[in-house]
């Protein structure tokens, strides 16, 4: 098990334009090459922008996109003719296979915050795809087969346990709360990069929120 704090996340964005963005991966001007992917995971970004903020058109390619909004609304705008607004529960999937360009904005009043995860696909090329499910249930699996990977969203109450899935790779990230897992207790943007995972459980010390990634 490898964890990274959230203090280790790369800054990044543009404060004066409303953005402020975390990293956990290698990503644009902080390149490390040490810490390129975990699994089929290349990129997970925390991203807050101010009421107006937002990034611009701008192109994708070969990479499975999934948001998780904390909280506020995002406006979405994809080149496929998508325009959807992704709220607090709902997860959304942009394939952007042999290109796609999209607009991600708050056109809200209050502050967005909302975490990105990009998976890499098992094979590139083929036609992007847009998915967004509203208001997933707690426990409900979200399967992204183009990356041979399943995301468990979990929202556990102080004391609750549950069990982390064995995997080849797991990808455990921290949205909100405390909890403890192993012998390791994570806080908000921590996550756990766990290989080979078996018989383990995750406990809440607080009301938590959790993202984990089941992958090959």
């Amino acid at each position: 098990m490898d964890v990274r704090r959230s203090v280790e996340r790369y800054p990044g964005g543009d404060p004066e334009a409303g953005i402020q963005s975390w990293h956990a991966f290698s990503f644009g001007p902080h390149y490390d090459p040490d810490n390129l992917r975990f699994g089929a995971v290349i990129a997970c970004n925390e991203e807050r922008l101010a009421p107006g903020a937002g990034f611009g058109e701008h192109p994708h390619s070969h990479t499975e996109i999934v948001t998780w909004v904390v909280e506020g609304e995002l406006s979405h705008r994809d080149s496929t003719g998508h325009l959807t607004r992704v709220r607090p529960g709902d997860v959304q999937r942009l394939s952007s296979a042999a290109g796609v360009r999209h607009v991600e904005r708050n056109d809200g009043d209050s502050p967005l915050t909302f975490v990105q995860m990009w998976l890499a696909p098992l094979e590139p090329g083929g036609e992007p795809s847009y998915e967004i499910v509203h208001g997933i249930a707690d426990s409900t699996p979200y399967a992204v087969p183009e990356a041979g990977a399943m995301l468990h969203v979990r929202r556990l109450v102080p004391g609750e346990r549950t069990a982390v899935p064995d995997a080849v790779h797991v990808y455990v990230h921290v949205v909100r709360g405390e909890v403890r897992l192993g012998e390791e207790e994570l806080g908000p943007g921590d996550a756990a990069r766990i290989t080979d995972a078996r018989d383990l459980v995750v406990e809440a010390g607080s009301g938590a929120e959790l993202l984990m990634w089941e992958m090959l």
